[in-house]
C-alpha cells in the first residue's frame, strides 16, 4: 500500500511560508479558549467556504490509499477513524473536526460550507463523509469553545450545532452547499456550487493543496494553497486573504 504523504513543505514554499509558522499548533492564537479573532473584529467573513478532500480536509489520497469496505473504527465515539479492509486507520486532519463544528454552529448560518474534489471514487468519499461524526461540542480550550456555549443554550442565536450530550452529526451534513466530488476541472465544479447556492464567486473561500486548481481565481474565488491540511491557523489565514482580496483588510 502507498505510503500516506504530508504536502505540507512542498506547498509552505509555494506559499512563500516558512516550515515554522504554519503548523496545526495548539498555541496559535485561533487555538486559545478565547473567540477567534476574525470572529469578533467586525470585520467582513465570507459567505461559503468550499473544501479538497485529498490532503486538505483528510491526510490521504481517497482513490489510492483506502481499500473498501470501510466500516467504523471500534471504540471511537462519537466515530472519528473508519477502518478499510487492511485495517488502515483513516481520519481528518485533527483539528479539521472542530473547524467544521464550529462553522457549522455560527447563528443564523453565517458561513456555509461546500466540498469540490477531483477524486474519482465519488462514492467512497461520500461514505467515508457518511461514517465519520463531529465531535458533539468543542472541548474546553479549543477556538470558538466559548462562543458556542453561549449560542448551544440560547444565549447566542439560532442553534446549528449539536450539545456536548447529543451524539455529533455525520461530517457530510454540515455541507449544506453541496458536494461536488468528480474528476474534472475545478472551475466546473464552483460553477456548479454557485448555481446550486446563488452565492457569488466573490464570496467564496477554497481551501486547497494543489497549485494548479488557483485557476479558480479567474472566477474571483479566494484561494488558500496549504500545505498540511486545514488547521485553525490555515483558517485564519485564509481569512485574511479573503478580505485583502475584498479590500477590507
Amino acid at each position: 500500500m502507498p505510503r500516506k504523504l504530508s504536502k505540507r513543505t512542498t506547498t509552505l514554499l509555494q506559499n512563500g511560508d516558512s516550515p515554522s509558522t504554519t503548523s496545526h499548533s495548539t498555541t496559535s492564537s485561533t487555538s486559545s479558549s478565547s473567540l477567534p479573532t476574525w470572529l469578533t473584529d467586525s470585520l467582513p467573513l465570507p459567505r461559503l467556504i468550499v473544501l479538497d478532500l485529498d490532503y486538505t480536509l483528510w491526510p490521504f489520497y481517497s482513490d489510492i490509499h483506502i481499500s473498501t469496505p470501510i466500516r467504523p473504527a471500534p471504540g471511537s465515539n462519537p466515530t472519528s477513524a473508519v477502518i478499510d479492509r487492511n485495517g488502515e486507520s483513516f481520519s481528518l486532519y485533527p483539528e479539521a473536526p472542530h473547524i467544521l463544528h464550529l462553522l457549522s454552529s455560527l447563528p443564523g448560518g453565517q458561513i456555509r460550507l461546500a466540498i469540490a474534489s477531483k477524486s474519482p471514487v465519488g462514492e467512497l468519499c461520500r461514505e467515508v463523509l457518511k461514517t465519520l461524526r463531529l465531535p458533539a461540542g468543542m472541548p474546553a480550550g479549543t477556538a470558538g469553545s466559548t462562543m458556542l456555549a453561549g449560542s448551544e443554550d440560547g444565549g447566542g442565536g439560532a442553534k446549528r450545532g449539536s450539545s456536548s450530550s447529543e451524539k455529533g452529526k455525520k461530517v457530510i451534513e454540515v455541507f449544506d452547499g453541496g458536494l461536488e466530488i468528480y474528476e474534472g476541472t475545478k472551475l466546473r465544479h464552483f460553477e456548479v456550487i454557485s448555481r446550486r447556492t446563488g452565492i457569488p464567486y466573490e464570496q467564496m473561500l477554497f481551501f486547497d493543496d494543489e497549485r494548479p486548481n488557483r485557476e479558480v481565481e479567474t472566477l474571483g474565488v479566494t484561494m488558500r494553497l496549504i500545505g498540511d491540511g486545514l488547521s485553525w491557523e490555515e483558517l485564519e489565514k485564509g481569512i485574511q486573504q479573503w478580505r485583502r482580496n475584498r479590500g477590507v483588510a
